[in-house]
């Protein structure tokens, strides 16, 4: 059984992901013709007074702009750690805990939505949460052109939007091209970890992870929810109606020699 989308106010993530399909430039890595089609669409959307000072103010002190060139995670976050990329974080508020509870690890947050930017800007000050950057742009083009090979600990992937309708499956975020993509930019060991309330989408997810080279999976299908990933009020809500939510975790293999 699946669920109704969560509305851009919740505190799951929202439609701010990005699709590959093929055409495009060159990628580093070799991953030529990755292009995409946005699964993002800009509507009118409510932000609050806060987070719109938040973004006025706090924006230029935690946030990278986008640019086509590698960035050095060690100069971005002041320190050489892991760093974990999470596409979508929605409102932050998964972010935000997960940031707070792996202080030793650095946390890159891709979002194109200014609520939810502004959202987690207010929580980064008021924790003084050093751990985490913002990029605020479309995730194929920042995966494509702004992280290197071989450079992150791990991906998040949190309630991507689900695209229920047949005819827009080709919008989702979780394509061929695009995990290749990501799975080219994990350090071997590395790992990538996906969530969803969408059966469907689940399966697709499974599908595609499992048919990529690089990755291998950690378990024998679905895994069970790890502790690092906190169970939001939208999750508690649904799952007390029956709802299903499915992660699917697997690893940077090494590359063949």
């Amino acid at each position: 059984m699946t669920m109704t989308p969560p509305r851009p106010d919740t505190d799951t993530q929202t439609d701010s992901r990005a699709t590959p399909a093929a055409g495009g430039a060159a990628a580093p890595g070799g991953h030529a013709g990755v292009s995409h089609i946005r699964s993002f669409v800009h509507r009118r959307s409510h932000i609050t007074p806060g987070q719109q000072e938040a973004l006025a103010r706090l924006l230029p002190k935690w946030s990278i702009g986008y640019r086509p060139a590698v960035l050095d995670f060690t100069q971005v976050f002041g320190r050489r750690a892991p760093t974990i990329l999470e596409i979508g974080f929605g409102m932050g508020e998964t972010t935000d805990k997960i940031a707070a509870a792996r202080p030793d690890e650095n946390f890159l947050g891709i979002e194109v939505f200014n609520a939810g930017v502004g959202a987690l800007l207010r929580k980064i000050d008021e924790a003084d949460r050093r751990n985490i950057r913002i990029i605020q742009h479309d995730a194929v083009e920042v995966v494509r052109d702004m992280i290197a090979p071989d450079s992150l600990a791990g991906v998040h992937i949190y309630f991507p939007d689900p695209w229920p309708k047949t005819r827009h499956h080709k919008r989702r975020l979780i394509q061929a091209p695009f995990v290749a993509l990501l799975a080219s930019r994990i350090a071997p060991g590395g790992y990538i970890h996906c969530a969803t309330d969408w059966e469907n989408y689940a399966q697709q997810m499974l599908g595609v992870l499992s048919a990529e080279p690089l990755l291998e999976n950690t378990g024998n299908g679905y895994a069970a929810r790890p502790e690092f990933r906190p169970q939001t009020k939208f999750e508690t809500r649904g799952m007390r109606l029956g709802h299903g939510i499915w992660d699917i975790i697997f690893t940077r293999a090494a590359r063949p020699s």
